[in-house]
């Protein structure tokens, strides 16, 4: 709300306004909130804060802020309490007016989140599960299970291991049973439960439609066992939202990063409502689309390459996903690593940006659509416009080239290793991989592929005896081509490495 303290501001001269206002939280006990305002306004605006039921005058509560690099004032309260629960208000004032906006801060206390039930009434997953005795299931399958469709019940229970599904299913009918009481507590209804998936270049989403019996009911969410703040506007400038539409709620998740992956949970109050897991694909571009140009009533083509198989991805034309059908085709290669997308019969309507999706990578290029001047082919359908950039289209022989070289890699003692590189030539090369000079070829302890000109090589387990530095040449009757990368294998300490240069030396 703003307030003009005059009929007329100078021309040289303006009222507060905020250009960002502070997001409503909802945060556990004993975190950090921050609420934080950008104000504009010339004279420039003093900025205070105050809460409805309660002061801000407590140094060891409360500390106001101003950053004169990013103009953001903020009010910080370390170590929230649930009595700092209350509606907060930033007032921004000058002597043309004044401008305020309130905000929520809403406090978990710290047994509401933390405390489980002893049996499967209510079950929260924890962000750091405790060793299970064996043959004990992980309380995540049960807790998807209940909000999943009973198409995906197979799936889930060959993930988990599960292969007796005639006790599964009646333990289920029990605990749903259960939960819908519990549930009833606070929802009337509850339908078009919706996993969260990867809905565009960046960010993911899932989404319910719930009918509360009390409106003022808390929602929370759970990602792990710990609770994740959100705002409740998706415009706002936070990695979380719940944006609410009538009785549809829309969970958002930005910036997606491959620490995003986890079981997130909907609890309104202290009853479960909704778990969906999200998991990100370990898999990049080897090769992005490009920009293609098209005449009216061409076909135009885009194509990737992916660094790993991957079924399906998702295309988008100017921001809208796009399904296979009358105007597109979408149609991924046998060994699920080439991918393409063909927009049919192109109209000026049809240029824009188009983007492939897969997990969390994305890639983008523009599809320019030229009119077509000459009257004889007007109207008539054309050939398509293919552009080049996946290796496996290209027919002209050639020497061998690198599209995409080897990267360096760093894994940690133990865990996998997977290397990629992209290379063309025609006829296709004859590939062979190298570990400091000696062919690795043939070695079992190393698994190889070489498909459509992606080149992989896996290690399920790296050691020590696997660092060093890789190299890739490819040949065929026109020429080589080659690329090298290192492996450095964390774990090993300096003190172990000097004594196995030491032993080498003495031979």
């Amino acid at each position: 709300m703003i307030t003009q303290y005059v009929e007329e501001v100078p021309a040289d001269k303006s009222h507060p306004d905020f250009t960002r206002k502070p997001i409503a939280l909802t945060i556990q006990e004993g975190k950090l909130a921050i609420f934080k305002a950008i104000v504009i306004g010339d004279p420039e605006p003093v900025v205070s804060w105050a809460r409805s039921n309660g002061d801000v005058s407590d140094p060891a509560k409360y500390q106001m802020k101003f950053d004169p690099v990013s103009r953001e004032n903020t009010l910080e309260m370390a170590n929230v309490s649930p009595d700092q629960a209350d509606t907060y208000k930033c007032y921004a004032k000058n002597e043309f007016g004044k401008a305020v906006v309130t905000v929520m801060l809403n406090v978990i206390e710290g047994g509401a989140a933390s405390t489980g039930p002893s049996d499967f009434k209510s079950i929260k997953v924890k962000a750091k599960s405790e060793g299970r005795r064996e043959g004990e299931i992980d309380p995540k399958f049960w807790e998807l299970l209940l909000s999943a469709d009973k198409k995906d019940y197979e799936r889930i229970c060959a993930e988990y291991g599960v292969t007796d599904f005639r006790w599964m299913l009646k333990k289920l009918n029990e605990m749903k049973k259960e939960r819908e009481e519990e549930q009833a507590q606070f929802i009337k209804n509850l339908t078009n439960l919706k996993p969260i998936e990867v809905k565009g270049e960046g960010y993911a989403q899932f989404e319910i439609d719930m009918d509360l019996l009390d409106a003022s009911s808390r929602i929370f969410i759970y990602k792990d066992g710990e609770m994740v703040p959100y705002s409740k506007e998706v415009e706002m400038e936070m990695k979380h939202s719940l944006k609410q539409v009538g009785k549809k709620y829309v969970f958002t998740i930005r910036d997606l990063l491959p620490d995003d992956a986890g079981l997130y949970q909907l609890d309104v109050e202290d009853v479960n409502i909704f778990s969906t897991d999200f998991k990100i694909p370990m898999v990049d571009f080897l090769v992005k689309i490009q920009e293609v140009k098209a005449m009216e009533r061409e076909d135009a083509v885009f194509e990737c390459v992916l660094s790993n198989p991957f079924s399906h991805i998702n295309w988008f034309g100017k921001s809208a996903a796009l399904e296979a059908g009358e105007k597109y085709d979408i149609t991924v290669s046998e060994d699920k690593l080439i991918h393409r997308l063909v927009v049919k019969d192109c109209m000026p309507v049809d240029k824009g940006i188009y983007a492939a999706v897969a997990g969390i990578k994305s890639c983008n290029a523009w599809l320019v659509v030229e009119s077509d001047d000459d009257p004889n082919s007007r109207g008539k359908k054309k050939a398509p416009t293919l552009v080049p950039s996946a290796p496996v289209f290209f027919t002209l022989e050639r020497p061998p080239s690198i599209l995409v070289p080897l990267k360096v890699h760093t894994p940690p003692k133990g865990y996998q290793c997977y290397m990629t590189c992209a290379i063309r030539g025609c006829p296709a090369p004859h590939v062979s991989w190298y570990l400091d000079g000696i062919c690795i070829s043939g070695d079992k302890h190393y698994y190889i592929t070489n498909a459509h000109g992606v080149c992989s090589m896996y290690i399920l387990r790296v050691s020590s005896s696997d660092s060093g530095e890789y190299k890739v040449v490819a040949v065929n009757s026109h020429g080589k081509a080659e690329c090298s990368t290192k492996l450095r294998v964390k774990g090993m300490d300096s003190q172990s490495i000097n004594q196995s240069i030491l032993f080498m030396q003495r031979f």
